[in-house]
């Protein structure tokens, strides 16, 4: 605290705050930002005593999108978001090490990032690896990515090990700059709720997301939500016991088993409409 202070201190006192996360931990961090506005969420989208740091908030608009969210921020300062374009930063050595990780003949890729930040919201490597054998029969490429974790390296070598098809597993390989070239060179990315899904979403690839623990509709690639396997209605219902509809908008359901109620045929389901959509 007393480091935040001091790194603050040459800056004087600031127009605005926007206070972005809701969190505990980041409420009291934003009580030491000097700030004369202090913008938080509203209150449907509040918790952990965020009212109390705040002395503005931005509008109450049920069932958006995360990102139309944050998005919501602007409006107090003046400024509207009419439109949502990512223009990553992504180096010219990023892309030519992703170039080099295959060759390009011609085979579709269906890239995996089969872990998010929660262990409730990933998938089975028995039933990706079923996902990539499926896409192997039809001609595809099977890709592997993730970070250097203990959970995502046991991850990758037990979809590696089910699968009969042969995989090329990148898991651990890329560094953050590296890991929107590797996602743009995907046609498909498979993936739970995740920081991939939205960084493979930015770069323009489109994803097969994986959803029963969140929704789809407020965290889902936020592009294009056709491919993704929503089953978090089914998981409102067998574990909060009401449709969800009537959960309080982000609500996530983060049980052991909830992706048990995603299966492989939901997965191959999405994974032909994609191919429907875009035929080869």
């Amino acid at each position: 605290m007393r480091a935040l202070r001091r790194s603050l201190a040459p800056l004087g006192r600031f127009d605005a705050l926007l206070q972005m996360q809701v969190a505990f931990r980041a409420n009291v961090l934003s009580a030491f930002v000097p700030a004369r506005r202090r913008i938080g969420y509203d209150r449907s989208r509040s918790k952990d005593l965020h009212g109390l740091f705040v002395n503005e908030r931005i509008a109450d608009r049920p069932g958006i999108h995360v990102l139309d969210a944050i998005g919501s921020f602007a409006e107090p300062l003046g400024l509207r978001q009419t439109q949502v374009r990512w223009d990553l930063p992504v180096p010219d050595q990023a892309h030519a090490w992703a170039r080099a990780q295959w060759d390009d003949d011609g085979r579709p890729v269906l890239m995996i990032s089969p872990c998010s930040s929660h262990p409730r919201r990933n998938w089975y490597p028995d039933r990706l690896a079923a996902l990539a054998d499926h896409a192997a029969a039809q001609g595809w490429r099977i890709v592997l990515c993730g970070g250097r974790s203990d959970l995502e390296r046991s991850t990758a070598d037990a979809i590696v090990a089910a699968a009969r098809t042969p995989v090329l597993d990148l898991v651990g390989k890329d560094t953050l700059k590296q890991l929107p070239a590797l996602l743009a060179r995907a046609d498909l990315v498979v993936t739970p709720d995740s920081g991939p899904m939205h960084i493979a979403n930015a770069m323009g690839t489109k994803v097969l997301g994986l959803h029963a623990a969140s929704n789809p509709r407020r965290s889902g690639p936020y592009s294009d939500v056709r491919y993704c396997v929503d089953r978090y209605d089914a998981a409102a219902r067998k574990f909060l016991h009401k449709p969800a509809d009537q959960l309080r908008w982000g609500t996530k359901i983060e049980f052991d088993e909830v992706m048990s109620l995603i299966t492989v045929d939901d997965a191959i389901a999405a994974f032909e409409r994609y191919r429907a959509d875009h035929p080869r």
